[in-house]
């Protein structure tokens, strides 16, 4: 049967870690039977497969409703006044769509918190000046983390670039989008979806038959919105938040940025109605977002793939982490430390130890150690040389932790 490139949630993250898609395409192999891995979007592991001639490329040309693919127009929200989160033209956009009789959707790139501190005046960002690479915002620490080497800095009281008093961490939440635009169009109906407010069993199909009934109204969520669902009246998306990947130290969230905007664009202008998206950033001549829109997801694809096979990264290495938690944060970097010293030599790289992304998680903090191969086989040989020595370390009794290979986050 089908099955996506890669979803992150066809990677279990907790528990007997393992990738669905990976193991259904072994399980095919073995069987001897065919396997089609269908997607709009297909990953980078998957297209780097097909150019390898490991797959064959099948391409469908057209949208399944025969629709035209909806417009682009990225709004630069250093010239824009903003409500809660919107852009002024992303509010008239949104009244005249319900003035129309349409639907409008507002979808946020990621749910609630954002790593990254930025300037709202000139677009300024946290940059690591030892490894090029974007500095992540630990708030509750009230510092700068580079997610490669390690180095913080602290948090600027002004903008380092235009001494603006103007610094914001990228985000807002779907709560306070849903409030700011009850507020803005209060005699319209406005749905939320997001983990919170479709937990109840079948409260999310009720919510999308409502829609589909095709009254005016306004859809604000996450993920969970993006792909699958046929709404024939939503006719404009407006995405928020799309800085977070631009900026981010995940080498994976340029991939994941192109993909879900592909599948959110998707919901635009399914029916007879030609839709539009409108991509809210302070990053407007991003050479990402310029390749995205003028020349779709594949030439995208192909570009990512080519920077990561400069930078030596997957789908043309292979990569494990050695995850680690404790409620004291010595604990964790004193355990990481000492796996790192007792790690085997041979053709594989450590980096480490940094933090999580989101470092502190319910009172636990969490680290890492990341080690990469150019090959599976090497990979493997490294880890199983390793593990047995991690096991022995003392201090692995005050922490929790566990190797992940093929690890889908930071």
């Amino acid at each position: 049967g089908p099955v996506p490139p890669l979803d992150l949630s066809f990677k279990q993250q907790d528990g007997f870690r393992y990738s669905a898609r990976d193991v259904a395409v072994k399980r095919a192999a073995e069987l001897g039977i065919p396997i089609v891995l269908g997607s709009a979007t297909p990953s980078l592991e998957s297209l780097n497969n097909a150019a390898t001639g490991r797959y064959q490329h099948h391409r469908l040309r057209q949208r399944a409703t025969k629709a035209a693919m909806p417009g682009w127009r990225v709004l630069d929200m250093r010239q824009q006044m903003t409500v809660t989160g919107l852009a002024s033209a992303a509010v008239s956009a949104i009244a005249e769509t319900l003035e129309r009789g349409e639907q409008a959707m507002v979808f946020l790139n990621r749910r609630g918190y954002a790593p990254v501190l930025m300037c709202g005046q000139c677009g300024w960002h946290g940059h690591c000046q030892r490894c090029d690479a974007n500095m992540t915002w630990h708030r509750g620490q009230r510092r700068l983390s580079c997610h490669h080497c390690g180095s913080e800095k602290p948090v600027p009281r002004l903008c380092p670039e235009c001494r603006a008093d103007d610094l914001v961490g990228i985000g807002e939440g779907t709560q306070q989008l849903e409030a700011g635009l009850r507020s803005r169009f209060p005699d319209t109906m406005i749905w939320r979806f997001d983990r919170d407010s479709t937990r109840g069993k079948g409260v999310m199909e009720e919510q999308i038959e409502q829609v589909r009934s095709g009254r005016p109204c306004i859809l604000v969520g996450t993920q969970m919105l993006a792909k699958g669902h046929h709404l024939p009246a939503v006719t404009l998306v407006v995405v928020v938040n799309i800085d977070q990947a631009l900026y981010s130290a995940d080498y994976r969230a340029l991939e994941r940025l192109g993909q879900t905007l592909l599948q959110v664009a998707g919901r635009a202008g399914r029916a007879e109605k030609p839709g539009s998206v409108l991509l809210q950033t302070y990053e407007p001549q991003s050479q990402a977002l310029q390749l995205l829109i003028t020349q779709g997801y594949e030439a995208y694809a192909d570009w990512l793939l080519a920077d990561r096979r400069t930078a030596g990264l997957p789908p043309l290495s292979y990569q494990a982490q050695l995850k680690a938690e404790a409620v004291v944060r010595d604990d964790v970097v004193n355990f990481l430390k000492a796996a790192a010293s007792c790690f085997p030599l041979g053709q594989g790289q450590l980096w480490g130890p940094v933090p999580a992304l989101m470092e502190k998680v319910a009172g636990r903090y969490r680290m890492y150690l990341l080690a990469q191969a150019d090959s599976r086989a090497e990979l493997h040989r490294q880890l199983d040389g390793w593990m047995e020595e991690l096991k022995k370390l003392r201090g692995g009794r005050k922490v929790r932790w566990v190797v992940d290979v093929d690890p889908q986050e930071m």
